[in-house]
């Protein structure tokens, strides 16, 4: 079967928007990881980002973590979390995380959607 360039685009958009509710599924559902993941968005992220449900972010341009997987399939956020988030913008410092606080602050990311 051969494809033309429009077909393909359209399919392979289609494999990628399923692969990102396979994957957004996945997130973990722990109680005990979603707790570990909100203190850390507590303690290293809100000083710029809104956090939490309804609360406004400190700075304008940090977007609120409610509102993240509007503009990022949250799993894609795994290995830059782990290996270190870098910015264009000074204000934001370098950090990575451990793989088990990757685990809880995205499971924390996850549990704060559309709220």
């Amino acid at each position: 079967m051969r494809l033309n360039s429009k077909s393909a685009g359209l399919m392979i958009a289609g494999l990628l928007l399923a692969g990102t509710a396979v994957n957004a599924e996945g997130l973990s559902k722990d109680p005990r990881d979603i707790a570990i993941g909100k203190e850390l968005a507590e303690t290293q992220c809100s000083r710029c980002h809104a956090v939490g449900v309804d609360d406004e972010s400190v700075l304008d341009e940090a977007p609120a973590f409610r509102d993240l997987a509007k503009h990022y399939p949250l799993e894609a956020l795994e290995e830059s979390l782990a290996e270190g988030i870098v910015t264009a913008h000074e204000d934001m410092p370098e950090f990575s995380f451990a793989s088990k606080d990757v685990t809880a602050l995205l499971a924390y990311l996850g549990s704060i959607q559309d709220h």
